[in-house]
């Protein structure tokens, strides 16, 4: 049975509000967290970016649900080493209901130490080896790795979860999908895309978990949500590659001028009809999702948690 999560988005909103999200979202009966990580918003008017592991010791602290990053990338702003011993820490305080979801990154978070930002297909290959090198960590074992990305010397976790925590690969086409099967524990996808899911399954992903989720903005006033999401989220609909390979906030409002209001009001629940947020989330749970989050957009938290607890999530659960 699909489990319904909340996501809760660095990049919008700040330390104290998504701990207070966290709280809401238990309470509304959101069964899961997931959150994202960022060194820079998407846009300079989202206008946040904490940083995730000091966020995800908090939230362990704040609740008692699982937590997922969606996702992190572990090759460049930060070593697999570092990250690895981030997530174990993470692992040990949720007592073992933490997730590692990791991706090959944006230039727009891992560019900032100055480091060349690779073509995908290389990217790939250093997520693979950090994949590798962080399994060898959450062993506890002593760790020495000479690899074609990365160098490991007489590296050792003294702190680990008894289980090592679960690592789902995301990906947004099909060598990236094929990768999640390969080496994940479970592939991370955020649309209802029933042609990646059939690769990662081919892929060596039978019987492993699919998660990922969407964005909504409830609002009563369904052209007030339209305009939120259009001034906050065009990213969201931005096409290709332009994700991975634009630099700075700066570049993403640039592109955004591109995503019109009708592309946000087609491509995103607005509004605070219960059915049309409903039928956007079955989309994932027909698909095949194991879990499925939902972000909300905007300042309307308290409408959003108080519609799904009483309205949308019995629907869908039910």
């Amino acid at each position: 049975m699909t489990e319904f999560g909340y996501f809760l988005s660095c990049e919008e909103f700040t330390p104290g509000q998504l701990l207070d999200q966290a709280r809401r979202a238990a309470d509304a009966g959101f069964t899961r967290l997931a959150i994202s990580d960022h060194f820079h918003p998407w846009n300079d008017a989202q206008g946040s970016s904490p940083f995730v592991w000091s966020m995800i010791g908090a939230l362990s602290q704040a609740v008692d649900l699982p937590v997922t990053t969606l996702v992190t990338c572990p090759t460049v702003r930060l070593h697999p080493v570092v990250t690895a011993q981030a997530a174990a820490t993470s692992g040990v305080l949720l007592d073992g209901r933490f997730t590692l979801g990791v991706g090959t990154g944006e230039a727009l978070n891992e560019h900032v130490l100055g480091d060349r930002w690779p073509r995908h297909a290389e990217r790939s290959d250093m997520l693979e080896e950090a994949v590798e090198v962080m399994r060898k960590l959450f062993t506890g074992d002593l760790v020495n790795h000479q690899g074609r990305h990365y160098t490991v010397d007489n590296a050792r976790l003294y702190t680990v979860p008894q289980t090592p925590p679960p690592v789902y690969v995301s990906g947004f086409g099909p060598n990236a999908a094929e990768l999640a099967g390969r080496i994940g524990d479970g592939f991370v996808l955020m649309g209802p895309d029933g042609d990646l899911i059939e690769a990662f399954r081919r892929a060596g992903g039978a019987d492993k978990p699919v998660i990922g989720g969407l964005k909504v903005c409830w609002n009563p006033n369904r052209e007030r949500a339209i305009d939120t999401v259009h001034r906050l989220w065009p990213s969201e609909l931005l096409p290709g590659e332009l994700g991975q390979i634009l630099p700075t906030p700066t570049h993403f409002e640039q592109a955004a001028e591109l995503v019109t209001r009708d592309q946000v009001a087609e491509n995103t629940p607005c509004g605070d009809d219960a059915d049309e947020h409903i039928t956007a989330i079955r989309k994932y749970v027909e698909a095949g999702f194991d879990e499925v989050y939902v972000g909300q957009i905007g300042s309307e938290q308290d409408a959003f948690f108080d519609n799904y607890g009483k309205t949308v999530l019995p629907a869908l659960t039910g």
